[in-house]
């Protein structure tokens, strides 16, 4: 499903016009980013979380060349699901 998609399924689910549900999506979006950005965690429970994780630097390899290289720590977002989604997918 993408974007469109969504846009879409949100509008036909809650009565929303398709501009409407857009723009919801949109502002759940730019929320989500503004939150994970000062650090804080996204969670919508029976959904999943969404988190800002350290990963550290490392060594790894050009897999053409297999030469050394550093790879620089970077923050990366995870996203755990919830329990009820668990169940629903399985």
């Amino acid at each position: 499903m993408n974007k469109a998609e969504l846009i879409d399924a949100i509008a036909a689910g809650s009565g929303l016009t398709k501009a409407d549900s857009r723009r919801a999506l949109d502002a759940f979006i730019e929320a989500t980013e503004n939150a994970l950005k000062k650090g804080d965690r996204v969670a919508l429970v029976g959904f999943g979380s969404f988190a800002v994780s350290k990963r550290e630097a490392r060594k790894g390899r050009n897999p053409q060349t297999g030469k050394e290289i550093n790879i620089p720590a970077k923050n990366v977002v995870k996203f755990k699901a919830g329990t009820d989604l668990n169940r629903k997918v399985n």
